[in-house]
This record gives C-alpha cells, sequence and structure tokens, in this order.
C-alpha cells in the first residue's frame, strides 16, 4: 500500500516535469494513474518536448495539447513573434518552389493553409492555372479546421484543388506512393517523434523527379545575432504568448523545441539518408539562420 507522503513524493518528482499547462494536466489525473503509465512505459525510449525527456509515446499527445491551445491564435501568433517576416520566408518558399500548371503538392502539417493557399495563389497569378490541386494534411483537427474555414472565404471553395486530410506525417498510409510533384513541410517536422520516418514517407509519396521542401527554423551562426534573438525567443516570445493567446506555456514549449531541434547541416545528412539528392549545401539560410529552407529531389 503506497502511504499519502509516497504519493506526494511521486507526484513532485515524476508527474510535475510533464505538466506544461494547464492544458496538460489531464495526462495526470491522479498520481496512481500516472505511476501506472510510468511503470508500463519505463523501458521505452525517450524523447525530448521541449527542453523535457518523455516517453516516445507521449510525445504526439502533448505536441497535440499545444496545437489545440494554440490553433485560433496561430497566425496572428506568427506575425506577431515574427514581425511579419514569417510572411517573406513563405513567399520565398513558394516562388522558390515555382509550381508549374497541373502541378500536385502534398502540404504536410498544413495547419492554416497558408503554404497551401499560396501555392494556389502562385499558380494562379503565374500561370491562369486552376488545374493546380493540394493535399492539406495535419495530425490536429482544430488547426486543420482553421485552414478549411481560410479556404472557405477563397475563390477555391467548392473546387477541386484543395482537399483536407487528418494524418501523421510519420505514417502517411492514405497516400499513395509516387502520387506527388512536391510535398512541402513548414515549421512542422521539429514536432515530430521521429523525423527519419517522416523523412522517408515523404521520398515514398514523392513521384520520381519530385521535390522536398522543408521550411524550419535553424542554427544562428553569428555571436550578436544569437544572443540577441536568444533573448527575444526565451525572455518575450513567451510573454507574447501570453498577451495575445493567453497561452506562455505552449509558446516556451516552441521556443524550446527550435533549439532541439538539429542544426542545418545536421538536417541535410538526414534528408539525404532517406534518398534525396540535394543540391550544393542542401538548405539556404533566411534572416541570419533564424529559418532554413531545405530541398531534396527524389531522382
Amino acid at each position: 500500500m503506497i502511504s499519502r507522503n509516497q504519493l506526494k513524493r511521486l507526484h513532485s518528482t515524476i508527474v510535475k516535469p510533464y505538466i506544461y499547462n494547464k492544458g496538460l494536466r489531464s495526462l495526470c489525473s491522479t498520481s496512481i494513474k500516472f505511476h501506472r503509465v510510468q511503470h508500463d512505459t519505463k523501458q521505452e525510449p525517450e524523447t525530448h518536448f521541449g527542453f523535457k525527456n518523455v516517453p516516445e509515446s507521449m510525445k504526439e499527445n502533448l505536441v497535440g495539447q499545444v496545437f489545440e491551445n494554440v490553433a485560433t491564435k496561430y497566425d496572428v501568433m506568427n506575425d506577431a513573434m515574427s514581425l511579419g517576416v514569417h510572411r517573406l520566408w513563405k513567399d520565398h518558399f513558394i516562388r522558390t518552389m515555382a509550381p508549374g500548371p497541373g502541378t500536385k503538392l502534398l502540404d504536410v502539417a498544413g495547419g492554416t493553409g497558408d503554404i497551401a493557399m499560396g501555392f494556389l495563389n502562385y499558380c494562379k497569378e503565374i500561370h491562369g492555372d486552376a488545374s493546380a490541386q493540394v493535399t492539406l494534411l495535419d495530425i490536429n483537427p482544430k488547426m486543420l479546421e482553421v485552414g478549411k474555414k481560410r479556404f472557405a472565404k477563397s475563390s477555391y471553395n467548392h473546387t477541386s484543388q484543395a482537399t483536407f486530410e487528418i494524418g501523421n506525417a510519420e505514417n502517411l498510409s492514405s497516400i499513395p506512393s509516387n502520387s506527388f510533384d512536391v510535398y512541402t513541410i513548414a515549421f512542422g517536422i521539429r514536432n515530430c517523434t521521429h523525423i527519419d520516418r517522416v523523412l522517408h514517407e515523404a521520398y515514398r509519396t514523392l513521384k520520381p523527379g519530385g521535390r522536398f521542401m522543408c521550411l524550419e527554423f535553424g542554427k544562428v551562426q553569428n555571436p550578436l545575432i544569437s544572443s540577441i534573438y536568444n533573448f527575444y525567443s526565451f525572455q518575450i516570445i513567451p510573454v507574447i504568448g501570453q498577451i495575445i493567446a493567453a497561452d506562455r506555456d505552449s509558446y516556451q514549449y516552441l521556443v524550446e523545441s527550435i533549439r532541439r531541434f538539429p542544426s542545418q547541416e545536421q538536417f541535410a545528412e538526414m534528408i539525404k539518408d532517406a534518398g534525396f539528392t540535394i543540391v550544393g549545401d542542401g538548405w539556404e539560410d533566411l534572416t541570419f539562420g533564424i529559418v532554413a529552407f531545405h530541398s531534396g529531389f527524389k531522382l
């Protein structure tokens, strides 16, 4: 029989490190319940959730809770955190893609739909094309719902150009092999538990000659810029999250997740290991390396 004092010690040493915000407290409704989970998963490999280590089976739910919390404020927060610069990054991303008429895009972790919308707008404005198609896939229903609402207000509503699907980037079982011209994932891959599985699924679903494109946060090499960036990330962004989204902890996680993501060089090697052919270094630094644009081809 576990004494009350033992339960208190168990709660303070094991349960608290996994609590990020009120929305995550449901993971540990009682100390005994969480103790059983720990017992079942103690031999399980661990991964990172921000700066904390958690059993791999827990990360997907923890990340899911973060994005459920921020879904309705996600786009507003992106503008606030980046001072609008994220729009320039994404515009450059689409223009570098330079999709032609009839291009089929799989936009994974597509969330609120800004990459998918930018892709279709480019095809329409540059080529006068209405045959390009995008499948917007996200694991989080609330994020996907925001994307659906964005498209419902656009000229693409009630057309076959945009479809929406709930799915896991690590296992795209609903997506046939060799079926898309371009695969994009913007600011999403760092939240996945097994990045290597995501990359292999990207390779599988692309047609021969298809292109993998990833926009993700990187490592800043300039010491002065890096120190300013770190101060802004850890001292300012969580405060903005609290003011705009009433959620400091989710944005604390997002900042920490950026620091745990591999460097540009390491990620480029992972892309090559998945079978992709890269050109040059395989990435382009944007805004001093705060963001990196990675690319690979299925040849």
